[in-house]
Parts: structure tokens; C-alpha cells; sequence
């Protein structure tokens, strides 16, 4: 059974949101990933909403750009947690997207993270299941670790051959 679901408004956001499911994939945590519109597809939309959690989902990953409603609405819907992810527009950089999901009603939040954060996305999502699973506490504390080595690895390199030769 999906513990996350991950949904955009268009294919356009695939880039980014396979980022998400990249990361749920290294850490084996199980998730769906749809392409739902709620602007051009509104009771396909609030049935994914509306049946998500007896699904077995417990976060929901909702990336738009543009007006950005596709988290929001999850948001209102979905009692549990939903990460917005902000996508890059040709209008206005993605700053239209990223303030639609922060600037979310009292009692309706979206944690969000930056704009085209589909990694970070998919690691807050583990994050919160971790609360309560001990095994992917580990993975997470390990995949940390990694990133950690990846830092050292790259300033070795730096220091054999230099910026220059870098």
C-alpha cells in the first residue's frame, strides 16, 4: 500500500516530481504518483483528494505552477500532511507558484519547499513517516551520512588538482 501520494497538475512537472519519487525509491517507501488537474479535472481531482487517506497515504507531495491550487486544495481536503512543491514558470520564475502555496488560510497549511525542490520534497515526506518507523529513521540518518562523504569525496578532489583542474 502507497504511504505517499505524489500528484501534478501536468506532465510538464515530471522532471521535478520524479525527483521525489527518486528519493522515496533510495529510501524504499511506497507511493503513487498521478497527473491530476484540479483546475480541468475537478471531480477526478476531489476523488484523489477525497480518498486518498483510505487509500493508506499519510503525506501527499502536490507540485504546481502557476495559480498552484493543486496542493492548497489537497491541503483542504487531505487531513494529513501535504508538501507543496513551487514549480518554475516562464512568467514570473516560479515566485506565482511558490507565494499561491505558502499564503495558505489559517488552519489549511502546506509546508512548501523551494521552487522545483522535488528532492527535498520526497526527503521531508520520509521524514514525517519516520516519526514513527524506526527503520527508515536509520535510512534517512545513513542517506545523510552519505551526502555528508559526497562533500568530503568532492573538496579531495579539489585539493589534489586544484580549482582550476577541477
Amino acid at each position: 500500500m502507497a504511504k505517499v501520494g505524489i500528484v501534478m497538475g501536468s506532465d510538464s512537472d515530471m522532471p521535478v516530481m520524479a525527483k521525489a519519487a527518486q528519493v522515496l525509491d533510495e529510501l524504499g517507501v511506497s507511493y503513487e504518483m498521478r497527473i491530476i488537474s484540479a483546475h480541468r479535472e475537478p471531480d477526478e481531482f476531489f476523488e484523489y483528494a477525497k480518498t486518498a487517506e483510505e487509500k493508506g497515504f499519510k503525506v501527499i507531495i502536490a507540485g504546481a505552477g502557476m495559480a498552484a491550487h493543486l496542493p492548497g486544495m489537497c491541503a483542504a481536503i487531505f487531513p494529513m500532511p501535504v508538501i507543496g512543491i513551487p514549480m518554475h514558470t516562464t512568467s514570473l520564475g516560479g515566485r506565482d507558484s511558490l507565494y499561491s502555496i505558502v499564503q495558505m488560510p489559517t488552519g489549511i497549511p502546506v509546508a512548501t519547499v523551494a521552487i522545483g525542490g522535488g528532492a527535498n520534497a520526497g526527503i521531508l515526506a520520509a521524514k514525517i513517516l519516520a516519526t514513527s518507523d524506526p527503520e527508515l529513521l536509520q535510512k534517512l540518518k545513513d542517506y545523510k551520512e552519505a551526502l555528508k562523504d559526497s562533500v568530503i569525496e568532492k573538496d579531495k578532489k579539489l585539493q589534489q588538482v586544484g580549482y582550476k583542474n577541477y
